[in-house]
């Protein structure tokens, strides 16, 4: 899905005394600059480093380097013309829509906003609407989600045409429901289970953002050490795997492609490695409950446990990222001759406290299931225990210290990727609309009727993912089917986990994690279609088969790996 390409995603240290060459320097105020060369201490060298925006410069050559007295009071400017993924691209974007304008995409709006104005006519006919609720209600589902898929085209943000297309369905649900109270009662349930998703979203971006503010990752990437290229390859793969299983595959991919972006110089092979990112990252997050959007909504809705989805699906999980691996070891950019790092990565220093920054953030999140074990409480209630505990200590480390402001939570929470949490609140309360209604019980049905094995379907969900945002695939799977067609943990929720999770990664477009590095090594579509969409297939029809094979040999995960006494239940 088309998420930004540019994610607040960390911070950023001097390598030296002085600011890069490449960097030009801009008074915000525009005010003249006086200039004088002073040095930094480490402590100031980290402080001044934090977070800049970039954009183009129209200077060929850098003034002199000078030590700033205030961190908001200049911006850093990339001479190349070239966002850095972690900043804002507000101007970079200004000058890009500029040069790259073409009036035929205006056409392409104005039948855009006629066919919206059409529907929304047809939702005021009230005799027509509560005649025909579910044309009507199919009818602006298509026309939003047109809106959704096509939003680079149109320019349209999704989260804007996902809020409006949820209230005008429910616009249409209130009158085409026997009553309006029957219809605010849906309403009301809907967004009490929306509303847990939500937070717990809202608390895991804030909690992983404040860990990356820190540069808490840090320590996971200075062990990161071999320059062998089949080598690199399988460890980048792993490590992701493994990272993504924690945090959600989005930031993982963020993360990780910064990393190879200081290990590795722009080259075939880094594109190359930044798609085993994609793969691992969408594969790492498919087999525990907090490494995916798709997991979590099934975990907090009760169709899968924390246990049984460990066990389930941690081999397919590790056979679709070892299978395509294996295949990508066998080209000719992965055994090319041995990479040479860069310096950046040697420069960065870890903010004060990092380390127990990041101890206390990946405790919180590890906890989540724990907590909902313990109290019975949803598992957002968990999460927010966690992010309370982390702003607590965050304000209490860094009191007094004016500089530190960006590394605590009212910071973090500004920089967390809100539109994203709006899409998902307006793609479920969609969703939520449709399934009220009746419609996705119909739907249903006639997937029963025509192909009544579930596995297919489950399948064949997983394939869709890669065209079609698996959030709204998987929020439509769950209204169809209830706990009474299939009951929790059962096979079919379990490879619809799987699926929708690692189907995402045969086009770059299938998942949050593809998006966010086509953004940041723009990498087209095409590219990634030729070189890595066979391998990601592969690895997709391999995981299916070893589940399937998995399930019929009673084959899993060991409960001493995988199960924790007190959370067996959860």
């Amino acid at each position: 899905m088309a998420l930004s390409c540019c994610l607040l995603a960390g911070t950023r240290a001097a390598a030296s005394p002085s600011f890069p060459s490449s960097a030009a320097i801009r008074r915000r105020e525009h005010r003249p600059l006086t200039v004088s060369v002073v040095p930094l201490s480490p402590s100031q060298q980290w402080r001044h480093g934090l977070r800049f925006c970039c954009a183009s410069s129209t200077s060929s050559s850098p003034p002199p380097p000078a030590p700033p007295e205030e961190p908001d009071d200049y911006e850093l400017l990339d001479t190349t013309g070239n966002c850095d993924p972690l900043c804002s691209v507000d101007e970079v974007s200004s000058q890009y829509f500029e040069a790259n304008y073409k009036p035929k995409n205006d056409l392409l709006k104005a039948l855009t906003i006629i066919g919206a104005a059409l529907a929304g006519a047809a939702a005021i006919n009230h005799s027509w609407v509560a005649a025909n609720q579910d044309i009507a209600m199919v009818l602006v589902f298509s026309i939003g989600y047109a809106g959704i898929i096509f939003e680079e085209s149109l320019a349209f943000n999704k989260s804007g045409v996902a809020l409006l297309m949820a209230v005008c369905l429910w616009v249409i649900r209130s009158i085409g429901a026997p009553s309006t109270d029957v219809a605010v009662q849906e309403l009301s349930q809907t967004t009490s289970e929306v509303s847990e998703i939500v937070f717990f979203l809202l608390g895991a971006m804030t909690i992983v953002e404040i860990v990356d503010a820190h540069q808490g990752f840090k320590l996971v990437t200075d062990n990161i050490s071999t320059r062998n290229p089949k080598t690199l390859l399988w460890v980048i793969g792993i490590v992701t795997f493994f990272v993504s299983s924690i945090l959600d595959n989005l930031t993982s991919t963020i993360v990780m492609v910064s990393l190879l972006r200081k290990l590795v110089p722009p080259s075939e092979y880094r594109k190359l490695l930044g798609a085993v990112v994609v793969i691992a990252a969408n594969a790492g997050g498919a087999w525990t409950p907090i490494g995916d959007v798709t997991t979590t909504m099934l975990w907090i809705h009760g169709q899968i446990t924390t246990l049984k989805i460990m066990q389930g699906l941690f081999i397919p999980s590790a056979v679709s990222l070892a299978v395509p691996l294996a295949l990508m070891s066998l080209t000719s950019e992965a055994n090319g001759s041995s990479q040479k790092s860069s310096d950046l990565l040697s420069s960065e220093q870890m903010a004060p406290r990092g380390q127990l920054v990041l101890g206390v953030g990946v405790g919180a999140l590890v906890f989540v299931p724990i907590f909902k074990a313990l109290t019975g409480l949803p598992p957002f209630m968990g999460m927010l225990l966690g992010l309370g505990i982390l702003w607590i200590l965050t304000d209490a480390i860094h009191y007094g210290d004016s500089e530190r402001q960006r590394l605590k939570v009212p910071q973090a929470l500004s920089r967390i990727d809100t539109q994203g949490i709006l899409f998902f609140l307006g793609i479920l309360l969609s969703i939520g609309s449709l399934e009220s209604a009746g419609i996705l019980r119909q739907l249903a049905n006639y997937l029963d009727a025509n192909i009544p094995n579930a596995d297919l379907i489950a399948s064949a969900i997983g394939v869709a993912s890669a065209i079609i945002d698996n959030v709204p695939l998987v929020a439509a799977t769950m209204g169809m089917y209830d706990l009474t067609s299939f009951p929790q943990d059962s096979d079919f929720w379990q490879l619809v986990a799987f699926c929708a999770g690692t189907g995402g990664s045969m086009l770059i477009i299938g998942s949050a994690a593809g998006v966010a590095f086509m953004g940041m090594e723009k990498v087209d579509f095409f590219w990634y279609f030729r070189k890595v969409s066979g391998f990601a297939l592969a690895g997709y029809a391999a995981g299916i088969i070893s589940y399937l094979a998995a399930q019929n040999l009673h084959l899993s995960l060991p409960s001493s790996l995988a199960e924790i006494p007190f959370i067996s239940g959860s």
